[in-house]
């Protein structure tokens, strides 16, 4: 008799192909599949003729639902778990309940395969042996803003999931706070019809983005160096401690405690 195991499975995040046959056997296994969106995980597992019952567990009742859930899998139940796209818990519920079965003795084994962050930072030609991956930015601006000065200093390779609804305002306020010369690559819809990589550097991607209405559509993963030396990483704590003085004090004398605190040039944050 199989040992009961939740199974955290990678869906395609665009092209169907992508599901991997050992995925598509186990989602036929399993007694159950616990998905973000019932519907849309519904049309996958149609296309591949896959007919297994589906239990919604999404941010809003997956605290509630774990139990149970746990509790299926300790009746000797094998049960998978997906998102809506990609690998489940990268930016996605399903920690509650990997926690819940890991705490119960239950196994819990990943089935492999497309994320959004790691097939966008292997065509980005940026520096990938350290990275950072930082998901959704706040909506708010203050909020993206607060989040992204706290990362201006940041010397890994930084990774971020952007909608379409603000990935012009959010590549403004990184060049903003980063510097817009700051190399960055923006790559949109991956594995789909219209799957496009931009590269160049943070000012460059924003004045593309704002000039081509179908560069604002689809889902976004946005990848920007890190403050590659000690002079850049001056630079930008420089940016980060002018950005919040002047919110209490003139440009002029913001600028100049920000230098003083930070060995920062005073011309290049004052206006920043």
């Amino acid at each position: 008799m199989s040992v009961p195991t939740l199974y955290v499975v990678a869906t395609p995040i665009g092209n169907l192909a992508d599901l991997s046959p050992r995925a598509q056997d186990v989602l036929r296994s399993v007694a159950a599949i616990c998905a973000e969106d019932t519907r849309r995980s519904g049309q996958l597992l149609s296309h591949f003729g896959i007919q297994q019952p589906l239990v919604a567990l999404h941010e809003y009742n997956e605290e509630a639902l774990a139990q149970r859930l746990v509790a299926r899998l300790q009746a000797g139940e094998s049960l998978a778990l997906v998102s809506d796209a990609g690998t489940p818990l990268v930016s996605d519920p399903g920690f509650r309940l990997v926690r819940a079965a890991r705490a119960a003795g239950i196994k819990v084994s990943p089935i492999p395969g497309a994320c959004a962050a790691i097939a966008a930072l292997s065509v980005a030609g940026l520096p990938s042996d350290r990275f950072t991956f930082e998901g959704f930015l706040p909506a708010k601006a203050s909020g993206r803003r607060d989040r992204l000065q706290g990362l201006a200093g940041e010397v890994r390779t930084m990774v971020f999931y952007e909608s379409s609804h603000r990935i012009t305002e959010s590549l403004a306020d990184m060049a903003a706070i980063f510097g817009g010369e700051r190399p960055a690559v923006l790559a949109r819809e991956l594995t789909k019809l219209f799957e496009t990589v931009l590269d160049g550097d943070l000012a460059g991607l924003l004045a593309q983005v704002e000039a081509d209405d179908n560069q604002r559509k689809g889902e976004f993963v946005v990848m920007v160096q890190g403050a590659g030396d000690d002079a850049e990483a001056q630079l930008a704590h420089g940016r980060q401690v002018y950005a919040k003085l002047s919110e209490h004090l003139p440009p002029s004398t913001a600028a100049k405690l920000a230098a003083e605190l930070t060995g920062a040039p005073r011309k290049a944050l004052y206006g920043s």
